[in-house]
């Protein structure tokens, strides 16, 4: 297996980066190799400061960086040889298996969505992310925000889609499905909502509950997958973020808000294209890099895209 990881990705680029993939190759068998892209002086600067072997790594040289001010399709289009648009180019020709950055986000959706492509059958991708509920278990949510006004049909793709996930990644035997709205009740919702509790009933492909709430979050009645629009999901994500934060200030050290901590999760990996691609927060540090490359190399293990590729007759 092989992971690419955009080296120059982020606010604390290379540095970071470089940290944390040398941290997580300690984590990944023998065979395993991380390919850092990016500027080669800086990340062997940094290797060196480590005491790391550059030869534990492949080092790929880009002369360019998408910086997170850049207009992402623009950027994307005119800087080729920066280390996203390189680490697209190598995912798509299959020179790496996977590919992490956490730079600039809308650069990494258009490289998604027109290197390597949507898969044909799906509507529009998803940022799934890792949840945690008080007992100890992990739910996975949809959208977190690529689009944050998702119609009917869109929200049932994505309980097929967080269904995938959650089978083949978090090893659910049968993941239930929970549609995110403001009342239990069938008739409550907007219209794309109510629409979208109807097809998911009518859908065999997925194990649907119902709606939950925002009271069901984080608790035992959080069923493992959460469909929402992308609005709604990115509210939740910061909101449950911000726990941890607040949680710290107070002086309270607990298992289930450390898990609310995007540096234990790492990154969001983007579902409903042909390749593994895993994007992180901006902010990451040496930590949540390294977890970012440890949930990279889960969804390669588990060939996430070729699962969803698979159910989709692609």
């Amino acid at each position: 297996m092989k992971i690419g990881l955009d080296a120059m990705g982020g606010d604390y680029a290379p540095n970071a980066v470089v940290e944390g993939a040398f941290d997580a190759l300690g984590q990944l068998p023998s065979g395993d190799r991380i390919v850092l892209i990016g500027d080669n002086d800086r990340i062997r600067k940094k290797l060196a400061l480590l005491d790391a072997d550059p030869s534990l790594f492949e080092i790929l040289p880009t002369s360019q960086v998408i910086e997170m001010s850049d207009h992402p399709a623009k950027a994307f289009s005119q800087k080729r040889d920066s280390s996203i648009a390189v680490g697209f180019g190598m995912l798509k020709s299959g020179l790496i298996d996977g590919f992490a950055s956490a730079g600039n986000t809308g650069a990494m959706m258009v490289g998604a969505s027109y290197t390597v492509n949507v898969i044909p059958g799906v509507y529009r991708p998803a940022l799934a992310a890792l949840i945690p509920n008080v007992n100890g278990k992990s739910s996975i949510i949809l959208d977190v925000g690529i689009n944050p006004d998702s119609k009917p049909d869109v929200l049932l793709q994505y309980g097929m889609l967080g269904t995938i996930y959650a089978k083949h990644v978090l090893g659910i035997k049968e993941p239930t499905v929970g549609l995110l709205n403001i009342g239990k009740e069938e008739a409550k919702g907007s219209a794309a909502v109510k629409a979208a509790h109807e097809l998911l009933n009518e859908n065999n492909e997925v194990s649907f509950r119902g709606n939950i709430e925002g009271h069901h979050l984080f608790t035992e009645e959080m069923t493992d997958v959460i469909v929402c629009d992308g609005f709604v999901g990115n509210v939740v994500l910061k909101m449950a973020e911000k726990f941890y934060v607040i949680a710290r200030s107070k002086g309270i050290i607990d298992n289930f808000f450390d898990r609310l901590n995007f540096e234990v999760v790492g990154g969001t990996p983007v579902l409903g294209i042909n390749e593994n691609v895993v994007v992180g927060h901006g902010i990451s540090n040496r930590t949540a890099i390294m977890n970012m490359v440890l949930q990279t190399r889960d969804v390669v293990h588990a060939d996430l895209a070729g699962k969803i590729r698979e159910a989709f007759g692609a």
